[in-house]
């Protein structure tokens, strides 16, 4: 694996890559670097690894994106903001793809982008006190490009409630959900992760690859199509009078024009 990287610590033993998210000074939020990285990393799994574990370092997995980036996105053009909606659909079809088995460690919150990564792993493992949201659409724009991934693990019924609401729900409803797939308490997330782990590189290595592909292949792989018109329609979003005046209330720590005047 490559070194070096900026935002992401790496480590693999007997196995196992352990992939963290590593700004933990600003709750592992999104930024480009991030998104570019994260990329890389999942392009380029080694065919010796036999499961990945992805986590987020310090207190909070991943608060979605980091608040720099989000004022940069508010003053992108139209083609700029399509370029970097790519750029993230193209990090989760890369983590999506990844070839080994892949572990979720979720600890305190996932919210927006973060879901979307938990989506795209195969189990996934949260702390009781874990809370989620989709807060998209309470700053204007969508969940667009995590949708086909989120969508394949929760299912309609779930995300017509939680996307359009935005609202915070705990890790019992993530459990039921789908989108977790055990819940434990905060002391022994470790335990939890590292058993799940123990548990997979016990499986042939070519034949857990193999199942891997044929999971995608029953269930349907998320076209180049789809990537790319998610990213246009949260392009659109961004780059409207509703989107801007979203980010910008959230930046400014008002209630956006459209909210009523108990709005949260």
């Amino acid at each position: 694996m490559g070194t070096g990287y900026e935002h992401l610590e790496l480590r693999e033993e007997a196995g196992v890559l352990r992939v963290w998210l590593n700004r933990p000074e600003v709750r592992n939020a999104f930024n480009g670097r991030l998104i570019a990285e994260l990329a890389q990393v999942f392009t380029s799994i080694p065919d010796r690894v036999r499961a990945v574990m992805l986590g987020g370092a310090g207190s909070v997995f991943c608060a979605g994106a980091d608040l720099d980036y989000m004022k940069r996105i508010g003053a992108m053009s139209h083609e700029e903001n399509l370029r970097d909606a790519l750029a993230l659909a193209d990090m989760l079809a890369a983590v999506n793809m990844c070839p080994a088995p892949l572990v979720g460690r979720c600890q305190k919150a996932a919210f927006g982008g973060a879901i979307g990564l938990l989506a795209c792993c195969d189990s996934v493992i949260a702390t009781d006190d874990a809370v989620f949201a989709f807060s998209e659409v309470r700053l204007g724009i969508s969940p667009a490009t995590i949708a086909p991934y989120v969508l394949a693990k929760i299912g309609e019924t779930h995300a017509r409630d939680l996307f359009l609401s935005g609202e915070r729900w705990d890790a019992r409803r993530a459990l039921a959900a789908g989108l977790v797939h055990l819940v434990v308490p905060a002391e022994e997330l470790d335990a939890a992760v590292d058993a799940k782990l123990a548990e997979l590189v016990q499986a042939g290595p070519q034949a857990a690859r193999a199942t891997k592909r044929l999971i995608r292949e029953v269930s349907g792989e998320v076209t180049p199509e789809q990537r790319e018109s998610t990213a246009r329609l949260i392009a659109d979003l961004r780059g409207s009078d509703e989107g801007r005046e979203g980010l910008s209330a959230f930046l400014e720590k008002r209630r956006a024009g459209w909210m009523t005047p108990d709005g949260h």
